[in-house]
């Protein structure tokens, strides 16, 4: 792997960056206080022909690879950790429709989702399974050209203001992981409707909302892959891309709180001496910016991983987001120490990025599954 990043990875990272600084930070804290739903930032994206960095020229996207997509995401959480999380998901819905969407479905989906005229959510979790997915109880059937949805989801990222929804149902009269598919279900089709709206501890701005299901009816081109037995693939290749982009997101918010703490520890005077004189203090922002680092590289190397080795379990993409989303809670909690009691008030942004940065250690799987996702992966791969 090039560390060096190409001319068009610079051109992501830094266009990114000043849609961050100019348009994404002045709303940030409004957005959380609001629980406002983050469009001017999702447009500044969108013009940047960012909502499609994945999607092949052919449908209006960029063709870019996944460390591209791992710049774009980190730079956006430095502004707003909402808006880049809305950016993720977004993505993996499209992925997973460009995987194995039937081709009406994608020619009609995504060149509008690639412009960012359409936004994407990507809905697991259930009131009864959690991010158990083979626990889930949302059911579909055949009727005719249709097939009928009926179930709800929860803490759905973007529930209330996404367009098209690519959802995990099961097969009537299947358990366990047989029977599970994927179904693409639109804005405005009959029998969906949104519940309750979540009011949460951070990441308070990306309209995470109950979906319910009551026979539902999608037409049978928007099957994502076949009925039953796809699953595994496509959680791999969707949940892969959202634990990356998560990773990503804990990156970008530690790294704003390591960048603030730099600032304030040369700018806060204490008894006629900046606080940064302290070797408490540079004990705090050195061991902040080299955990931040480590994590950014292993996110880095997951990414290149995810384009360039053979499909299967995305380990180093679950390691890499079990250790960037843990970092960043323990970055964070250090950068409120270093600010002190002015930390800790809503006048700077330090208590926002810790509470997002708690919130994603719960997305894209919580920290225990992950642990034991991996410690059986590593297992399996043992000599007998």
């Amino acid at each position: 792997m090039d560390f060096n990043l190409s001319p068009e990875q610079q051109l992501i990272k830094q266009t990114v960056s000043r849609i961050a600084q100019d348009v994404l930070a002045p709303k940030a804290a409004e957005i959380d206080a609001n629980l406002s739903f983050p469009r001017e930032g999702l447009a500044a994206l969108s013009d940047a022909g960012l909502m499609g960095i994945l999607l092949p020229q052919a449908f209006g996207g960029g063709s870019a690879d996944t460390l591209s997509f791992v710049l774009a995401t980190e730079e956006t959480a430095k502004g707003c950790a909402n808006t880049a999380l809305i950016y993720v998901t977004h993505m993996a819905a499209a992925l997973g429709l460009l995987m194995a969407g039937t081709d009406a479905a994608k020619q009609r989906l995504l060149p509008a989702m690639a412009k960012g005229e359409k936004l994407g959510a990507f809905a697991v979790t259930e009131p009864n399974c959690g991010a158990n997915a083979f626990a889930l109880q949302t059911t579909t059937q055949v009727q005719g050209d249709e097939y009928v949805l009926n179930g709800a989801k929860n803490f759905i990222t973007s529930g209330g203001d996404a367009d098209v929804y690519l959802i995990l149902a099961r097969m009537a009269g299947t358990a366990g992981p047989v029977g599970l598919t994927p179904f693409v279900v639109e804005r405005g089709a009959p029998g969906f409707s949104l519940g309750k709206k979540d009011v949460r501890l951070g990441l308070n701005g990306v309209s995470s909302c109950e979906l319910i299901f009551q026979d539902c009816r999608i037409p049978k081109e928007n099957i994502v892959g076949q009925e039953g037995g796809y699953f595994p693939v496509l959680a791999m290749a969707v949940a892969g891309l959202g634990v990356l982009g998560a990773a990503a997101i804990s990156i970008g918010v530690a790294q704003a709180a390591v960048d603030a703490s730099a600032r304030y520890g040369a700018q806060r005077v204490v008894g006629g001496v900046p606080i940064g004189n302290w070797q408490a203090i540079q004990t705090h922002v050195s061991d902040m910016s080299a955990a931040v680092d480590a994590a950014r590289a292993l996110n880095y190397w997951a990414a290149f991983q995810r384009d360039n080795a053979p499909a299967g379990m995305p380990v180093l993409a679950l390691k890499s987001k079990l250790f960037a989303t843990e970092m960043a809670v323990d970055v964070c909690n250090r950068a409120l120490q270093v600010h002190g009691g002015t930390g800790y008030t809503r006048e700077m942004p330090l208590e926002r990025y810790y509470r997002d940065a708690r919130g994603l250690t719960l997305h894209f799987s919580p920290s225990e599954m992950l642990r034991e996702t991996i410690g059986r992966a590593l297992m399996n791969l043992l000599p007998g």
